[in-house]
C-alpha cells in the first residue's frame, strides 16, 4: 500500500461558514462570528490577522470593514449532523473528534469499491460540498497524525495525500511546534536548544530528548518525530463532558443577568444529556474574567443525573461561591460543563415533586423538539436579550 488509509476531515472555518452558506451576500468579505469574542472568522478576516479566541474591540481594529454576526448554535449543531451523515455513508469507521472534526478509516473500502483512498477522500469532499453546502479539508496519510497535520496543511478547502514513502520526508520539515504536545512553553525548550524542526527532534537520543522536556512529553515526541502513532480510528470514544459557554463582553453585568445566562447554559447541557441518553455527576463552572484571568470550580453529586434543577442547584452554588471575584473582577465568560458521563439512567431523589420530577423535563425537550428551542422558556428568560 503505498498511501495510508486514514482520513481526517476538517471542516474549514466552520461557524464562519455556515454563516456564508446561509447568507450569500457575505461570500468572500470578512466575517467575525461572535460579539465580545472570536468564535471564528472567514479567511478574509484571518488574512488580516484575525483570529478565534481574540477580544472583539481587537479583531475589529485589526478589520474594522469585517461584518460581524451573532452565533446561531441551532445551525452550527443542525450542519455537523448533516456532515456526519456524510461521513457515515462514506465508512462506517468514523471516529468523531469535534463538531467539525472527524477520522474516518477507509481501508476496507478499497476492494468494495475500488477506489484508492485518495479518490475517496475527494469523493467525500464533493458530497459534502453538494449535501451540506461547506468547505472541507481532507488530509490522508498512514496514522491519525499525519492525516491531522495533512488536512491543516490543506487549507482551505483542500486535499493532501501523504505517501508513505515520502511521510518522514513531509513530516521533517515541519516545525517543532507542529507536534502534538508541544506548546509556548516546550517550543522554547526545544528552541533554546536549537531544535527548531521535527527532524532536529529526530536526530536526537530519546533519553536526550527526555532530559529537555520530560520523560513523558519525551517519550511521545519521540514516537511522533519519527512517524510512530499506534492509535487506530476508534468508532467507540464517548465524550467524557458536556458543556456550554457564554461570552459576555466587557462591561457591568447585573447578577440578576449572569443567573439568567447560567440557567440558559445549565438547560442546554442538561437537554444535550438527556438526548444523548447519558447522567453526569461532576458539574464545572468556569469563569473569565476582565483581565483575562481565569477560574475553575467544581461539585461532584452523590449520583449522576440529568435533571436541570438538579444541576442547576450546584451550578447556582458555585457562582455564588466566585461572587465577590466577580464583583471585583467582571465576568467576560461563563461556562458549565457536566463531567463523570454515565450512560445509565438517571435515580429518582426523594422526595419527589413536581420541580423535581424528570417528567417535566421530558415535557419540556418534547416540545421543544416540535416546535423550536424558544417554544418553552422559563419565566426570567422571558423578554431578556442575550449580552
Amino acid at each position: 500500500m503505498t498511501t495510508g488509509t486514514v482520513l481526517h476531515a476538517d471542516l474549514d472555518s466552520f461557524f464562519a461558514s455556515v454563516e456564508v452558506r446561509d447568507d450569500p451576500s457575505l461570500r468572500g468579505r470578512p466575517v467575525i462570528v461572535g460579539g465580545g469574542v472570536v468564535l471564528a472568522c472567514t479567511y478574509q478576516a484571518k488574512a488580516r490577522g484575525v483570529r478565534t479566541a481574540m477580544g472583539g474591540r481587537q479583531a475589529l481594529a485589526l478589520c474594522p470593514d469585517a461584518v460581524v454576526v451573532p452565533p446561531r448554535f441551532a445551525a452550527y449543531t443542525e450542519a455537523s449532523r448533516a456532515v456526519f451523515e456524510v461521513f457515515r455513508d462514506t465508512t462506517p469507521l468514523v471516529e468523531g473528534i469535534s463538531i467539525d472534526e472527524a477520522f474516518l478509516e477507509v481501508g476496507g473500502l478499497l476492494r468494495l469499491r475500488r477506489q484508492s483512498p485518495e479518490q475517496i477522500a475527494a469523493q467525500l469532499r464533493v458530497d459534502v460540498r453538494e449535501r451540506v453546502g461547506l468547505p472541507i479539508s481532507v488530509g490522508v496519510a498512514r496514522t491519525k497524525y499525519l492525516a491531522k497535520i495533512a488536512s491543516a496543511s490543506a487549507k482551505p478547502d483542500g486535499l493532501l495525500v501523504i505517501p508513505v514513502s515520502s511521510e518522514l520526508l513531509f513530516l521533517h520539515a515541519l516545525p517543532v511546534e507542529r507536534l502534538w504536545g508541544v506548546g509556548k512553553v516546550t517550543a522554547a525548550k526545544l528552541r533554546a536548544a536549537h531544535i527548531g524542526t521535527v527532524g532536529d527532534m529526530a536526530r536526537m537520543e530519546q533519553r536526550e530528548l527526555e532530559s529537555l522536556v520530560g520523560t513523558g512529553t519525551g517519550r511521545h515526541l519521540y514516537a511522533l518525530a519519527h512517524g510512530q502513532d499506534p492509535r487506530r480510528v476508534d468508532t467507540g470514544v464517548r465524550r467524557r463532558s458536556m458543556g456550554a459557554q457564554h461570552a459576555l463582553g466587557r462591561g457591568p453585568h447585573s447578577e440578576e443577568h449572569l443567573q439568567v445566562v447560567l440557567l440558559g447554559l445549565v438547560d442546554k447541557v442538561a437537554r444535550r444529556l438527556r438526548a444523548a441518553g447519558r447522567t453526569g455527576a461532576t458539574v464545572t463552572l468556569r469563569l473569565r474574567f476582565d483581565d483575562f484571568t481565569r477560574s475553575t470550580s467544581s461539585r461532584t453529586l452523590p449520583r449522576p443525573t440529568a435533571h436541570t434543577v438538579d444541576l442547576l442547584e450546584v451550578a447556582r452554588g458555585l457562582l455564588d461561591s466566585r461572587r465577590d471575584d466577580v464583583a471585583d473582577r467582571g465576568c467576560t465568560l461563563i461556562g458549565v460543563s457536566v463531567e463523570g458521563l454515565d450512560d445509565h439512567p438517571a435515580q429518582l431523589a426523594l422526595p419527589l415533586d413536581a420541580t423535581s420530577s424528570p417528567t417535566l423535563d421530558d415535557t419540556i425537550d418534547a416540545v421543544r423538539e416540535r416546535f423550536g428551542a424558544a417554544a418553552v422558556q422559563r419565566a426570567v428568560q422571558v423578554n431578556r436579550t442575550r449580552s
